[in-house]
């Protein structure tokens, strides 16, 4: 019986971690459904590029005030997660405070205290956070693509994270109070829980036993609050706290808005060009091949990195707050691109659990999810690409779907196909005949 707590604290981490495992696989799954691109080139720079801009926040501090609490929040959930480590050992084996027996008694001390100050920073961040989204009216969070689970969700986020911090609190409280009064081994420095909660409990708690019986309350509710924040981060926008990292590895490191060419159609051309040319000779062996599709209509003629995107965007709404085509009214919304993307996706991936393979369900992400009126609002100015604080590009997936559009449904709007059509015949964009194009410096 005296191993009882042991092996159920065992059971629950091996349940917690196999279910965040499980979800990691089918997200994994999700984003292979996508094309294959090649992003392994420039490794140092983007090894480089993944430790400032996702370990070290370099692009949070454009907002500086969201980016310091953000920071708060950030380094106080990180470094706190290394008790995590303290927590499955004890309770494994049943210690206590085994990282003492490591770090020795004054850096232990240090150890305890640091993560109580970043605890009061987390809870602190989370509680402005909270009003900020909820009462002071910021019209990035406000918008429509916000209504219903995304807006909860984020709350939902800033409640258990600040639940997890009182509980921590809580258990470092009663731990003191009972290591004061020879219950427990004194090990550990807690500067802000004597300030606060330990005159509390004090107060309320003569019996040890009602002590020891918070302590291990705490104790157990932080325990599984990380295993089931851990695991609620699959349904959450909060999973670019483990995507944002992959994310700006694979990140787009070429100039923004480049337009990708297709070798196959650079070869038309030149073919086209070139009299001497066999339209019909073989294919030189190694040679790209045409696409099956030109462009994007569903999630499946995205690339692997675009859904990747998807995912691990944090629906802050930078990319939409700057957006020239939504800030003048039109419907388009960078930030709505990227969630409606991973909705689709996560569409198809519940087709894929429940046929073992993906059914045709009639629906795709143009004009299911995406509309045309949304595509062809974009100016293609590359203002989300520059904002985005994990170098997520919502532009690309425009991109593709227009090229779609143009290249397989010959769907562009009438200006563009006027334009178009002087390219071809004037080789240039305005109706003026070719022997006219200097008039205009005549004078």
């Amino acid at each position: 019986m005296q191993y009882l707590d042991n092996v159920f604290f065992l059971i629950l981490l091996i349940a917690g971690f196999g279910l965040f495992g499980k979800s990691l696989l089918k997200i994994y799954r999700n984003i292979r459904l996508g094309r294959e691109i090649n992003r392994s080139d420039r490794k140092s720079e983007r090894w480089e590029t993944m430790a400032r801009v996702a370990m070290g926040q370099s692009r949070m501090t454009a907002r500086p005030v969201a980016g310091v609490l953000h920071l708060f929040v950030y380094v106080g959930f990180v470094i706190i997660n290394i008790e995590l480590i303290e927590i499955i050992v004890d309770g494994i084996f049943g210690t206590h405070r085994f990282l003492s027996t490591i770090f020795g008694h004054t850096f232990y001390n240090f150890f305890t205290a640091t993560l109580e100050v970043l605890a009061l920073l987390v809870i602190v961040g989370v509680v402005l956070f909270f009003i900020r989204r909820n009462f002071y009216g910021v019209k990035r969070l406000t918008m429509k693509e916000l209504f219903g689970w995304p807006k909860n969700d984020a709350n939902w986020i800033l409640i258990i994270e600040f639940a997890l911090m009182v509980a921590f609190f809580t258990m470092n409280s009663s731990d003191f109070i009972l290591q004061q009064r020879g219950v427990l081994a004194a090990h550990g420095s807690f500067p802000i829980s004597e300030m606060t909660l330990v005159p509390f409990l004090e107060i309320f708690s003569f019996d040890s036993i009602f002590l020891e019986v918070i302590e291990r309350g705490a104790w157990w509710f932080h325990f599984v609050g990380i295993l089931f924040f851990m695991n609620y981060l699959y349904y959450s926008k909060h999973l670019h706290i483990i995507l944002a990292f992959p994310s700006t590895w694979y990140a787009n490191l070429d100039l923004y808005g480049k337009f990708n060419n297709l070798e196959s159609v650079t070869k038309e051309i030149k073919l086209m060009m070139d009299p001497n040319a066999d339209p019909y000779a073989a294919p030189v062996e190694g040679a790209e091949e045409a696409p099956s599709k030109f462009g994007a209509e569903d999630v499946f003629d995205l690339n692997q990195v675009q859904l990747l995107n998807a995912y691990s965007c944090t629906e802050c709404g930078r990319c939409t707050s700057v957006c020239p085509a939504n800030i003048t009214g039109k419907k388009l919304s960078p930030r709505a691109i990227l969630m409606k993307t991973r909705d689709r996706l996560e569409e198809v991936g519940r087709n894929i659990d429940k046929n073992g393979k993906f059914e045709d369900d009639g629906k795709k992400l143009l004009n299911d999810y995406i509309t045309k009126e949304e595509l062809w609002a974009c100016t293609t100015c590359n203002a989300c690409t520059q904002a985005c604080p994990i170098l997520l590009d919502p532009l690309s997936i425009i991109f593709e779907m227009r090229r779609f559009l143009v290249m397989e449904q010959s769907a562009a709007p009438q200006e563009l196909n006027l334009m178009m059509t002087n390219v071809e015949n004037n080789a240039a964009p305005w109706q003026y005949n070719q022997a006219d194009r200097l008039n205009w410096a005549k004078d």
